[in-house]
């Protein structure tokens, strides 16, 4: 089966600043026509950021990914036999692109659509490229790693990659795009807020480490609400970045978003 991760959706109370955020810094582009409306969309020529207005009784923050596979059917006769546990919804045609939500074992929201569903409107449709700035990895935390680890590659046939010794984590890739499952341990926030298992980080490949942490250092000196939000000035959110840094080898320097969604770069 091919499998793409061809989106990662935000929910935001301030979509619109979001997106200029990762257009600024990572130089994605803009889905002009879902500017202004409940979404905005950015890409970086392989995979959309989808930016999702917040309503009610829906937290914001990083919210699910997306896949694009070749038989969908094929995907839910993989579950019907090995995960009966696990569900689907067909979404509504005013969800573009998510023709399908299912969940992994732990109840880790994604999206799946084919090239022929019905709702599908093309919208992160366009020539594959590759930026200088790219979305690298996607990263959940969650309770039973090695189980949810095990059902993206039965279900998607996600290739599982290398561990280093010694590395809780499993770390899957569709050949760009690596998902990257992490054990959720309700004692490594001893020192900072309880964050429930999910979705927990975006990672990014730049061309420069140091080129890109001085954009975003100088973003948030000179531009207000466009700015990301520090990692470094309260004890409770050194914590956490620490915390962030210490749990995933893929990144070499942390950040969040100006809306407080967390994601690493690396050369």
């Amino acid at each position: 089966m091919s499998a793409k991760l061809n989106h990662i959706a935000i929910v935001s109370s301030n979509h619109l600043l979001v997106g200029r955020f990762y257009e600024i810094i990572f130089k994605m582009k803009s889905a002009v026509s879902r500017r202004g409306m409940g979404a905005v969309t950015v890409r970086d020529g392989y995979v959309g950021l989808n930016i999702n207005r917040r309503s009610p009784a829906r937290p914001a923050g990083l919210d699910h990914f997306g896949v694009e596979v070749d038989d969908c059917e094929g995907v839910f006769d993989q579950m019907r036999s090995k995960y009966p546990q696990v569900k689907w919804l067909k979404r509504p045609s005013n969800r573009p692109y998510a023709g399908i939500s299912t969940h992994d074992p732990d109840g880790n929201v994604f999206d799946l659509s084919q090239k022929d569903m019905e709702n599908r409107d093309g919208l992160y449709v366009e020539k594959e490229s590759q930026q200088d700035r790219y979305i690298n990895h996607y990263a959940i935390r969650t309770m039973r790693p090695e189980l949810c680890a095990e059902f993206y590659h039965d279900v998607l046939d996600f290739t599982p990659s290398n561990r280093r010794p010694g590395d809780p984590n499993y770390y899957l890739t569709d050949g760009r795009v690596t998902l990257e499952i992490m054990p959720w341990d309700v004692t490594a926030y001893d020192k900072t807020g309880i964050v429930r298992p999910g979705p927990e980080h975006i990672g990014f490949k730049v061309e420069s480490v140091e080129t890109v942490k001085k954009e975003i250092e100088e973003l948030a000196l000179t531009s207000g609400v466009y700015g990301p939000w520090s990692l470094v000035n309260r004890d409770e959110d050194i914590a956490r970045g620490e915390e962030f840094k210490k749990s995933c080898p893929l990144g070499t320097y942390q950040f969040c978003d100006n809306d407080g969604v967390l994601f690493d770069i690396a050369e």
